[in-house]
């Protein structure tokens, strides 16, 4: 594809910071991100901050490499997949399908937890299942500039809040800037790929070309509004996960106080600000463990059901271009009704344990997937050669994809353990 002579890319894109980047970052920082971040600094202060800020470049790397393909060549990145193989789309049918039935339950009961903690009233099911309800009201049109606004507005309440009660525990300045230089606790190794690998996504990482669609971000001429967009929303993201590991390295480390796994842990901690600090603390902290809920939950109904309404199309012949593989389409809302009303039972039920073994084992398989399936595609004619990787985008890659690799192991044996 040529990408230097047409007057289209000659002009000047109008840009906001605010865009798709900051989206797909506030998308992957969700309650479970905020409690592993609170256990590390819980267990180990602030010895693995450095893992902040390699937790972010990878996620920059990865996220830039899915948005370069997507302006480049104008294809969508489940266009480039199946470009790979049949085998691609046998790992993504069966994962997008049983991934969105888990999630929707587990995003439904992280927002509701937040809700019953600040409101009380209704239990946490009730208020999960109206969350649920809002996230698919706020999304069914697909119209994008709506969304991004409602993610923006959560993303400032998400900052806001827990950068002010890290401000507010007054962090040992000496001992935050000893924890960027690298070196992994005893026992702590887990807990290193762990966070490193959560700041910021999993499937969601590969949504941001959909975004960039929706955005009206479509040719190469916003390769650097791009670059520039996904670089300040995972620098934003590093910033607010640095903070919660303030939170937990101050208030709890320094304390001995333990907190629960889960998300429940989030409110362990509500009430540990509180009983510092006064109740508005505690109830503030609470606003912002929801906001960062609530933005996973808004921003996977509308991402992933783009997603699924891509592949669908594709799979029965259409092409990405046509309206049903766009926001607003029937595949799109047909997705967004699985991830609400199905996993509505097991809110009600449990979970059964052959499903969150089958979650579990699929999804430590995406990032790994998405890692090498990108260095597959932007390193050979799927991609125009102005814009393959350079070495250095090659290096970093591979360092992700063998960091995730050693996290999807883990991930597997855990799940299998604990089925």
């Amino acid at each position: 594809m040529a990408t230097s002579t047409s007057a289209e890319q000659t002009t000047v894109p109008r840009w906001k910071i605010i865009g798709p980047g900051l989206v797909v970052a506030a998308t992957g920082v969700g309650a479970a991100d905020l409690v592993a971040t609170l256990i590390a600094g819980q267990k180990f202060g602030y010895t693995l901050l450095w893992c902040v800020v390699v937790g972010c470049i990878m996620k920059i790397v990865l996220v830039e490499g899915a948005g370069r393909y997507s302006l480049s060549t104008g294809k969508t990145i489940f266009e480039g997949w199946r470009s790979l193989g049949a085998w691609t789309t046998w790992y993504f049918a069966p994962y997008i399908v049983i991934w969105g039935f888990v999630y929707g339950a587990a995003a439904m009961a992280g927002t509701g937890l937040a809700l019953q903690g600040l409101f009380g009233g209704l239990s946490t099911t009730w208020w999960g299942i109206a969350s649920g309800l809002i996230g698919l009201v706020l999304v069914w049109t697909g119209r994008y500039s709506v969304f991004e606004k409602v993610l923006a507005a959560l993303v400032g309440i998400m900052f806001v809040t827990m950068v002010g009660a890290a401000l507010l525990t007054l962090p040992n300045l000496g001992e935050l800037l000893t924890g960027l230089a690298p070196r992994i606790p005893d026992g702590g190794l887990v807990n290193t790929l762990a966070l490193a690998g959560g700041v910021g996504g999993t499937i969601t990482l590969a949504a941001y070309g959909y975004w960039l669609r929706e955005k009206g971000w479509s040719t190469p001429a916003y390769m650097r509004v791009m670059r520039i967009d996904n670089t300040v929303a995972y620098v934003v993201t590093g910033i607010f996960v640095l903070a919660t590991l303030v939170v937990g390295a101050e208030l709890l480390y320094s304390t001995s106080v333990a907190i629960e796994s889960g998300d429940a842990g989030l409110l362990d901690l509500g009430v540990v600000l509180q009983d510092r600090y006064g109740q508005w603390a505690g109830k503030l902290f609470l606003l912002g463990f929801w906001a960062a809920a609530m933005s996973s939950l808004v921003g996977v109904w509308n991402g992933v059901s783009l997603m699924f309404a891509d592949f669908m199309t594709n799979v029965r012949g259409g092409h990405s271009d046509d309206d049903e593989a766009r926001a607003g389409g029937t595949w799109y809302r047909a997705y967004i009704l699985w991830l609400t009303f199905p996993p509505m039972a097991m809110l009600f039920l449990g979970k059964p344990v052959w499903l969150i073994l089958a979650y579990g084992v699929l999804g430590a398989f995406f990032m790994p997937f998405l890692a090498v399936t990108l260095l597959w595609l932007l390193n050979t004619d799927r991609t125009p050669a102005e814009w393959r990787n350079k070495l250095h985008s090659n290096v970093l890659m591979v360092l992700c994809a063998l960091a995730f690799l050693a996290l999807c192991v883990n991930e597997v044996r855990k799940a299998v353990a604990g089925a």
